[in-house]
């Protein structure tokens, strides 16, 4: 498949006013983000991971710089346009889960296809495929209380993937998961990545997870380390 550039930040700085105090949360951050390709951003808590993804989403604007979104600049876009790119566009896994608990596997991921208005046919197609694509084919009736961690963050990915999304972005997905179970998550992503051309992000704070990734970056106080 043929790689692209998805995401472009250029001297990207985000500071936030705390009373009378300036604090920089993101520096002079410049990074590509391309298709096909697992990207680990690690750092020690409150380094800047999370409000990087953040940028990369839209969710945020920067203080200065600039967020180009397969060539849209998310500064410039209205909330109503944020949220429709994220809608169909990016997908997102959270150390959290975000999941509801009363909904089946299948519900859980077949949601943002519902809201979407996909076809019946298409959703039912597409929501199988991801669940199976992560290993939960045999759970797919089971409600997220009744997986294991490892099983409900495979949930998590499958929902993230199920809009055919060029970008997904994760922050913690492992936070919560033993060594051996967030390896494996990390090793799905990378599949993933690969396999549908899709560019992915990963905030963690553990270099053993990191290293599986295709490309590793450290954020410290909010800067890259060169």
């Amino acid at each position: 498949m043929t790689k692209q550039v998805l995401v472009t930040a250029t001297n990207v700085n985000r500071t936030f006013l705390i009373g009378s105090e300036e604090v920089h949360a993101v520096r002079n951050v410049s990074i590509e983000i391309e298709s096909g390709k697992l990207l680990a951003i690690t750092g020690r808590s409150g380094s800047g991971k999370t409000t990087l993804l953040n940028l990369l989403a839209g969710l945020d604007i920067p203080t200065s710089g600039t967020v180009m979104f397969e060539g849209q600049d998310l500064a410039k876009r209205s909330e109503a346009e944020l949220t429709e790119l994220r809608r169909h566009r990016i997908g997102f896994v959270f150390q959290s889960f975000g999941l509801l608990p009363l909904l089946s596997a299948y519900e859980n991921v077949e949601l943002p296809l519902r809201i979407a208005r996909w076809d019946r046919a298409e959703r039912h197609r597409r929501t199988e495929r991801c669940i199976e694509q992560v290993g939960l084919g045999a759970r797919a009736k089971h409600r997220p209380y009744e997986l294991s961690g490892g099983e409900v963050q495979r949930l998590a990915i499958a929902r993230a993937l199920v809009h055919q999304p060029s970008l997904i972005l994760a922050d913690e997905p492992t936070g919560e998961l033993d060594l051996a179970t967030g390896q494996g998550i990390f090793k799905l992503l990378k599949d993933i990545s690969s396999l549908e051309n899709v560019g992915i992000v990963v905030a963690t704070h553990d270099m053993a997870m990191a290293s599986i990734a295709d490309e590793v970056k450290n954020i410290s106080d909010g800067s890259f380390s060169s």
